[in-house]
């Protein structure tokens, strides 16, 4: 189970990176812009994924910040958004790889943000999720570059496991 957390804590910096970098092809307004997703912007959409990413680490680790809104906007010049993702990014694929295997059976609670009432699950339920819903996201971010007039960057696991040393995990 181990490994395959590390593919996608992997996989989650390699496709970041590709987002951030298709998104320095834009002009700073036009990364604000409202082009109707649900976090409006391509800022809303990068802020949203590293907002959640801080949350669940902070219930994962009992460190780091946590921001109490979903739709916080913690950096709005690209630049800065981007060296906070990349830290974030490495925090994220270090943690994972600091964690044995017994880590991923075992059980962690929290408090949720949006309806405060405590959870306890298991921990690979827990980051199945995690991975899941930056997938999620980064799929509104590609179709906000789409929109905004460039072509967006390949993110498919399969790629990323063919073309990198992600496919170590395959």
């Amino acid at each position: 189970m181990k490994q395959h957390f590390e593919m996608m804590a992997a996989y989650n910096q390699w496709a970041n990176e590709r987002i951030y970098a298709a998104a320095t092809e834009h002009e700073q307004d036009a990364l604000e812009r409202n082009v109707g997703a649900y976090f409006k912007s391509m800022i809303g959409t990068l802020n949203h994924i590293l907002v959640a990413d801080r949350i669940w680490m902070r219930r994962f680790t009992g460190e780091g910040d946590a921001p109490m809104k979903l739709d916080a906007i913690l950096h709005s010049p690209l630049p800065a958004l981007t060296i906070a993702r990349e830290a974030e990014d490495r925090r994220i694929v270090e943690w994972i790889s600091s964690l044995d295997e017994e880590a991923f059976a075992g059980r962690f609670t929290y408090v949720t943000v949006t309806d405060v009432r405590t959870v306890s699950q298991r921990l690979a339920p827990a980051l199945s999720h995690l991975f899941n819903h930056q997938t999620h996201h980064r799929g509104q971010a590609h179709t906000i570059i789409s929109l905004l007039g460039s072509e967006p960057p390949a993110l498919d696991l399969a790629y990323f496991q063919r073309t990198t040393n992600g496919g170590m995990f395959s």
